[in-house]
């Protein structure tokens, strides 16, 4: 299969990956604390399509950061 067939996948993607290396999974939300994404989506991404990512990139900006607890209660 070359680059032009249908169904090959091209090494360079055009969609950008948003992981900055900050990697790690927050238990209450489920998403990475670096980019946002979830486990499955950071697993998916290198197989995804680039519509499957765009798709991704547009469901972050709507997952606010958690407010960590400071350990005091009212």
């Amino acid at each position: 299969m070359t680059n032009g067939d249908a169904g090959s996948i091209s090494p360079a993607m055009t969609v950008r990956s948003p992981c900055n290396n900050v990697c790690r999974i927050d238990s209450r939300t489920g998403w990475c604390e670096g980019c946002r994404r979830t486990a499955d989506e950071i697993t998916r991404w290198p197989l995804a399509s680039e519509a499957e990512q765009r798709a991704i990139l547009a469901a972050l900006p709507a997952r606010e950061a958690p407010r960590k607890r400071l350990g005091v209660r009212w």
